[in-house]
């Protein structure tokens, strides 16, 4: 008890790749990049959402609530994880650990239910067309956004303060890259059974369940698509879920190796790699996929762009009349 107590006091030792000093030098630069542009991007989609009448659609409303969790997901993880690679001091305090652990796992469990939500979503505008916005109406979408914040922070209550209760061995050392529950519970000095399975049917309701829920809506997708004779109505339709699936195979693939493998596996650093993809690169994602690839969201930053360009211009003429 005494070594627990002076665990807490001390923090957490998080190990990260300090074994590997020049590829945490090169990771710092490529997280450092890939978290700025993170920022950026998902802002960016936010900001064009709200602003712009024209993307207040169901689509656009569960896309701005996925990158306010993104933003708020990859900010849990990446600034701490940057200090703590940039110094060889590699400690994190033991308050700081739980708040990071609280924030990544509910907001991670809220990603889980709104990226499903998003495919019911893409289900009902490509299955649905002519009933469209008679379903996803904006109280719904509403209630839909809701129910992924609230199931998240739930999960994360309850999952998180089980693990907290566990007695912890001595040494706080976490050999991964952010506090995170797999991980701790592999520091318990006692039977982590019931733990271990609560986890397990945690992430069954918040991966596989989503999982099987998509992939029956994208094989209803897949039929209505094969059943239009119109060649640009079938690469539309492929178009606008092509991306939502680039997104879910890669989250959900990463998080389902991370979470369903044995809480005391052999494989630290192939998991340590893995969370990079969820925290890091997958929020990365959507700003890319939907900026750069959607031209409703191209036209609307066009026209924004146009648009003030106009006004300084009209500005500088009036300036020069006078």
């Amino acid at each position: 008890m005494e070594d627990t107590n002076s665990s807490l006091e001390k923090g957490f030792l998080l190990l990260g790749f300090s074994d590997q000093p020049r590829l945490e030098r090169l990771l710092f630069v490529i997280i450092l990049h890939f978290y700025i542009l993170n920022l950026l991007g998902n802002a960016t989609i936010i900001l064009v959402s709200c602003l712009d009448p024209r993307l207040h659609t169901p689509m656009y409303v569960f896309l701005s609530n996925l990158s306010c969790v993104d933003i708020c997901f990859t900010t849990s993880v990446a600034p701490q994880l940057l200090v703590t690679m940039n110094r060889s001091d590699k400690t994190v305090s033991y308050a700081g650990c739980v708040a990071q652990l609280y924030v990544a796992m509910g907001l991670g469990s809220s990603k889980c239910i709104l990226l499903a939500v998003m495919a019911y979503d893409r289900y009902a505008a490509v299955c649905r067309p002519l009933h469209y916005t008679a379903i996803m109406h904006l109280k719904l979408c509403a209630s839909l956004a809701s129910t992924a914040w609230l199931s998240g922070l739930m999960t994360s209550m309850i999952q998180c303060s089980l693990t907290l209760q566990l007695p912890l061995y001595g040494h706080h050392k976490l050999d991964h890259i952010f506090c995170e529950v797999p991980v701790l519970i592999t520091l318990a000095c006692m039977d982590t059974t019931f733990n271990e399975a609560e986890l397990f049917v945690a992430s069954v309701i918040f991966l596989i369940v989503p999982v099987s829920l998509m992939l029956v809506s994208y094989d209803f997708i897949t039929q209505a698509v094969l059943r239009i004779n119109s060649a640009t109505g079938c690469r539309k339709a492929f178009g606008t879920c092509s991306s939502h699936l680039v997104v879910v195979i890669i989250f959900y693939g990463t998080t389902i190796f991370m979470y369903l493998q044995p809480a005391r596996s052999d494989s630290k650093n192939q998991g340590k790699f893995v969370s990079l993809f969820y925290t890091i690169v997958t929020p990365l994602l959507n700003p890319i996929i939907y900026t750069l690839r959607n031209k409703d969201v191209k036209g609307v930053l066009r026209t924004m762009v146009m648009g003030r360009r106009s006004g300084q211009d009209g500005h500088g003429l009036s300036c020069n009349l006078r």
